[in-house]
């Protein structure tokens, strides 16, 4: 069957999914492991509806695109669908309809019972297939599985148009399934293989058929694996069991170092349940290290921003995720300048690609760099890594790529000299738009206008601001004070000349941008919250900017909007112009709590909790619409969003971070935490496994009427908690 992308536009060789009736009509399931991950609808099958995202997906390329369980030509009805709370296993129960044979019920509804257990491990999806007959008599059942393979790229499905593809192989038959295989015009080979066992009755190129006769109150057990085999890729296909058993350990030994977080709340705890699985489901094992691949289906592959932002979030309950971010970017980045990718030395990698269309270069993105902010990033979390581990190794291991990243800053990221980071295409094919909202129609004037460019974002100078402290810190551990003293003096720089060209008093807050002709961008929207985040705002103007952010017009009751409701490209149903990003919000609840401002990092939790009861499995999204929060209604789902996504994942953790004013410091062997706050409907929270170096401690907070008290339930080493109210 032919995909259709009628859901999806184009525009100046830049592709959007458009609000269609994927995600809202059907819910669907996700399984990941590494490079592999699978899309499912709740009977555990796939096929090329609404946005045809559903299929298994294997280092950027759909193998798996149609899967489909029937009783003859007759769909199941189904029982339930579930992942379970760890995201190892999708566990389906389906039942029949009424079979008739000549006008005769031989079968009755729900006498069959079809339980599907679906594993993903390491570019095979492991299904174990049990077919039980709960009638009195015997019943003679015919199941077919229809499977088909199209072996399209993802850019594809998100409705890439290519002028030519690859060529499909035969299919290749035999008693145990069959063999589909694709020669792409990149040379290399794919193929996706379908093993059953024990055999089944007969196979062809359309399906694999079933002949069962079961006896009453009987039952027969199938293993099929669904194997994507890439040339020059060594995949070992196991059993249903061992990789069940290989995913259960793997992710005991991934969350051994995880600080565990609980409540008198249920609801609270499974929030934070589901966000660690979350994350766990979404983190990929790399030479270097752990990585949080972005999202999925559109985005399983590493962002730099992205999983900076993730580590950041997740640094204080686990730095390992850090680690792993700041060992792969450091290896990434560019060192020579290379327009087509949008690159120059020094800068950090926007995003990474597999598959036939990045391979040849039909878009940029097998490794591009097409960002401003990843590069100051990196050198944040750099420092922050550093304050809460004191892991000096690492420090000097990546000491030249932080230098790079700074000298990028200083030169290649300041285009016309005048002080500020600003960016600029280099390839057409490219991002137009290269912050975090990277929508084309994202930076605009007043009167609706697109800016034109080079542009300078808010919240870039702050990052370069906040990385240069950064790295001055990093430079004072290593002895070079007079590198430290030269760093301070250029962030010290920055922010005042920030202060004169950004502030807007009319607006009550930071212009979102300069364009090319340096005229700010006057509209209210979420960035500058980004700007209490990295430090650079006074002090002063820092709380008429959160109190810009929590009028009616940003501030939707479920979180603040990316853009407020009075600028003229707003649209509570764009990507970008309106909508509500969690991980936004918890970098601007940080950033409250930087300005001391408590209890708006707790209001910003209290909403995003109270939008996370309202969504399927407590899974914050990536996004959800911008509309005002309405008595006894929840939040409007954004059809397309990613769902697990990491940033989304971890936000839990840097908005509970901020409201609890908890800091942790391994060279000063210290806990602090500053005028604790507790979320709303939290009257105690325990927090334990808080490791410092080789020590940890266990805290419980305990909410009075006009203060938090914090007890210390255990504590190993000499460790410190200092507490100020």
């Amino acid at each position: 069957m032919a995909l259709t992308y009628k859901d999806v536009i184009r525009f100046e060789q830049q592709f959007y999914i458009l609000a269609s009736s994927s995600r809202v009509d059907d819910r669907t399931r996700v399984l990941k492991q590494g490079e592999t991950f699978t899309v499912l609808d709740r009977f555990g099958e796939a096929a090329p509806v609404g946005l045809g995202e559903l299929g298994l997906y294997h280092r950027g390329t759909r193998y798996l695109s149609r899967l489909a369980l029937t009783f003859g030509r007759d769909r199941p009805l189904l029982l339930s669908s579930n992942v379970n709370e760890d995201n190892t296993i999708l566990a389906v129960d389906l039942t029949n309809p009424d079979l008739s044979t000549d006008d005769d019920v031989a079968i009755r509804r729900s006498t069959i019972h079809v339980s599907r257990e679906l594993v993903v491990r390491e570019g095979v999806l492991y299904e174990r297939m049990r077919v039980g007959n709960y009638g009195l008599e015997r019943a003679q059942v015919q199941l077919v599985l229809h499977v088909d393979a199209d072996f399209v790229d993802l850019f594809e499905v998100r409705g890439f148009r290519r002028a030519r593809r690859g060529d499909m192989l035969p299919p290749e038959i035999d008693r145990h399934g069959l063999t589909l295989g694709y020669q792409g015009l990149d040379g290399v080979t794919r193929r996706l293989a379908v093993r059953v066992t024990p055999a089944p009755t007969a196979t062809d190129h359309e399906g694999i058929t079933f002949d069962l006769k079961l006896p009453a109150r009987s039952e027969v057990i199938y293993e099929i694996d669904y194997t994507c085999r890439t040339e020059g890729e060594r995949i070992e296909v196991g059993q249903f069991e061992s990789a069940l058993e290989d995913s259960t350990e793997e992710l005991a030994a991934e969350r051994v170092n995880d600080c565990g977080i609980e409540s008198g709340n249920e609801q609270f705890n499974e929030w934070i349940r589901r966000s660690y699985a979350d994350l766990h489901l979404m983190i990929t094992e790399t030479a270097y290290g752990p990585y949080p691949y972005a999202g999925v289906p559109w985005f399983n592959t590493p962002f730099g921003r992205d999983g900076i932002i993730t580590a950041l979030q997740t640094l204080w309950v686990n730095p390992a995720v850090a680690k792993g971010v700041l060992r792969f970017l450091a290896a990434m980045q560019a060192t020579t300048v290379n327009d087509a990718q949008d690159a120059q030395p020094g800068k950090i990698l926007h995003e990474s690609r597999m598959g036939e269309v990045p391979a040849l270069g039909e878009v940029p993105f097998a490794r591009y760099y097409g960002s401003a902010d990843a590069t100051p990033l990196f050198v944040i979390l750099a420092g922050a890594y550093f304050d809460r581990t004191d892991d000096r190794d690492l420090i000097e291991e990546i000491w030249t790529n932080i230098e790079a990243a700074l000298a990028w800053m200083e030169h290649y990221g300041d285009r016309d000299g005048d002080g500020f980071v600003e960016y600029w295409r280099q390839t057409p094919k490219g991002l137009t738009q290269q912050g975090w909202k990277d929508s084309w129609d994202s930076v605009f004037h007043a009167d609706g206008k697109l800016a034109q460019g080079p542009i300078a974002l808010c919240e870039v100078q702050g990052y370069v601001y906040a990385a240069r402290r950064a790295a001055a810190r990093l430079a004072r551990a290593r002895g070079d004070e007079r590198r430290a003293d030269e760093l301070v003096t250029l962030a010290d720089s920055l922010r005042e000349r920030f202060e004169k060209a950004f502030w807007d008093d009319e607006l009550r807050t930071y212009a979102l941008a300069l364009d090319g002709e340096k005229r700010p961008c006057r509209v209210v929207t979420s960035n500058p919250g980004h700007c209490l985040y990295s430090g650079i705002a006074s002090p002063r103007r820092a709380r008429r900017v959160m109190r810009t952010l929590f009028a009616r017009e940003s501030f939707s009751g479920w979180g603040i909007r990316t853009v407020a409701a009075t600028a003229a490209r707003y649209n509570p149903m764009a990507y970008h112009n309106g909508s509500v990003w969690p991980h936004d919000n918890a970098m601007i609840a940080a950033g409250f709590a930087r300005y001391g401002f408590r209890h708006g990092a707790k209001r910003v939790l209290d909403a995003l909790f109270d939008a996370s009861l309202l969504f399927e499995d407590h899974r914050l999204p990536e996004l959800f619409c911008g509309f005002a929060r309405r008595p006894g209604e929840g939040p409007t789902l954004y059809p397309v969003a990613c769902s697990p996504q990491s940033w989304a994942a971890a936000a839990p953790f840097m908005l509970l971070q901020a409201t609890l004013g908890l800091t942790v410091s391994t060279s000063h062997r210290r806990v602090t935490i500053h005028r604790p706050s507790l979320p709303e409907r939290i009257d105690d929270l325990r927090v334990r496994n808080l490791r410092v170096g080789d020590d940890c401690l266990d805290l419980v907070f305990l909410k009075h009427p006009n203060d938090v008290g914090i007890h210390v339930e255990r504590r190993t080493g000499k460790l410190e908690l200092r507490v100020t109210k």
